[in-house]
């Protein structure tokens, strides 16, 4: 099994996967799957300290195409990702009007959710102030907005706005309820 290096002390420690073995095997009872049905605001609640996921947008013969990113909250309630106009994503979301997003806990094996919804892809300018507000919801205030704003120009940025219309349960991976002791 993997281990993984310490990067504060050079140390091995053992990887999410080896942890669940080594739990396995010493008799402790393995981690049970959990799936916790939320309403809209839980589901925001939930999104709105997380910020890593995964998108899922689907390509023009059909298949789907998944993206990490970073992604925030904005004021309406609708999930946001900063990209480029170019990219496979905001291609697929802006032909096809609808993506998923799968959000992520920071620990490997913590609580997820998808997100299904209308997707709409900003472009600049409009998406200048909206980008502004996605950087406020995933790291406050910026030292210098007009330095971001500039950066945002340059780079031509654009915005993917994911509405929420569907999403599943809070979920944690383990082993099905049946097999609990």
């Amino acid at each position: 099994m993997a281990a993984a290096r310490s990067p504060r002390d050079g140390a091995i420690s053992p990887s999410p996967a080896r942890k669940v073995a080594e739990r396995r095997l010493s008799g402790m009872s393995p981690q049970i799957a959990i799936n916790t049905q939320v309403d809209r605001a839980g589901m925001l609640e939930f999104a709105r300290h997380r910020h890593h996921a995964i998108l899922i947008t689907t390509r023009s013969d059909g298949t789907p195409q998944a993206s990490p990113v970073t992604c925030g909250i904005d004021g309406d309630g609708r999930l946001a990702i900063a990209t480029y106009p170019e990219r496979a994503k905001a291609v697929n979301a802006r032909r096809l009007g609808a993506a998923s997003l799968v959000v992520l806990s920071d620990d490997f094996d913590g609580p997820w959710i998808q997100i299904d919804g209308d997707a709409e892809v900003l472009d600049l300018p409009e998406a200048l102030e909206p980008l502004v507000e996605y950087y406020r919801s995933i790291s406050g205030e910026h030292p210098d907005w007009a330095e971001y704003r500039a950066a945002m120009r340059r780079q031509g940025k654009s915005l993917i706005l994911l509405t929420p219309r569907r999403w599943g349960p809070i979920a944690t991976g383990g082993f099905p309820a049946r097999l609990s002791p």
